[in-house]
């Protein structure tokens, strides 16, 4: 029988291997559900339910959940936090901690989520997308992430990587992509050309081994917004990306793809 969990923090490392000064690979969010696949000492091995990525989580920080209470919200109507910072509030208790954007509200009700012996109100500004996606949301759930530190393994707007920043960005649409870039290069359709873009492809790039090592969402077909030691906007042509500042191509184009079409 499966067994699953949910972050009911703000934000918690998950880690490639046990232990805390282990490499953070990914981390969840408020909200995010996980699949318990082992356990180590004080450590769960976990599978995201969105992407299915996988890691490890210390277990103080997890809320483990019955499959019933998992069945239950899973399939409902996702709500997704739109502020940089929300205020989340357990009722029990009367504490207040602070969410980041694209924390998950699942099945939320009058401001106030519910989670087996576990009550939240909610303070902020939420999008439902129980609807059709939409693509113009796209570009300015983006720009809520400008000038957001670069961080390896992040998620939020206060330190998060290339694909984990494709990854938000689209969440906040009602899109689950995967989660490292060589894997979102597998979704969507090919676009042949730059010119042929438009606003939420996908561009990818790679090294001089040819593997996908950086991916970035095209603004429009001269502009793409990605993060790259901040979350930042560069020119973009055939030949790649393009940094005024430094007056030269940073990285190889190599793939272009659309997950919304027309």
């Amino acid at each position: 029988m499966a067994t699953y969990g949910i972050s009911l923090q703000t934000l918690i490392a998950v880690r490639k291997s046990p232990g805390d000064k282990n490499e953070m690979v990914n981390q969840l969010l408020f909200g995010d559900f996980v699949e318990i696949k082992d356990a180590f000492e004080n450590w769960y091995l976990i599978e995201s339910v969105d992407d299915n990525y996988e890691g490890w989580v210390d277990k103080k920080q997890l809320q483990r959940v019955s499959e019933e209470t998992y069945n239950l919200f899973l399939p409902s109507a996702r709500f997704f936090s739109t502020d940089i910072i929300s205020e989340c509030q357990l009722i029990e208790n009367n504490s207040v901690f602070q969410l980041v954007l694209g924390s998950q509200l699942p099945h939320l009700i009058n401001d106030t989520l519910t989670i087996e012996k576990n009550s939240f109100s909610f303070h902020g500004n939420f999008v439902s997308v129980a609807q059709n996606p939409k693509k113009e949301q796209i570009g300015k759930s983006a720009l809520k992430y400008l000038n957001a530190p670069y961080l390896w393994g992040g998620k939020s707007p206060f330190g998060i990587d290339c694909s984990g920043f494709v990854q938000m960005v689209y969440k906040l649409s009602g899109i689950f992509l995967k989660r490292d870039a060589s894997q979102q290069a597998q979704q969507g359709e090919l676009v042949n050309f730059v010119h042929e873009t438009h606003l939420g492809d996908l561009a990818f790039f790679e090294n001089e081994e040819g593997n996908f090592v950086h991916v970035g969402i095209i603004l429009d077909s001269e502009h793409i917004i990605h993060a790259s030691g901040k979350v930042r906007i560069d020119k973009i042509d055939h030949n790649g990306i393009f940094n005024e500042q430094e007056k030269k191509y940073t990285h190889k184009l190599r793939l272009l793809k659309r997950i919304f079409e027309e």
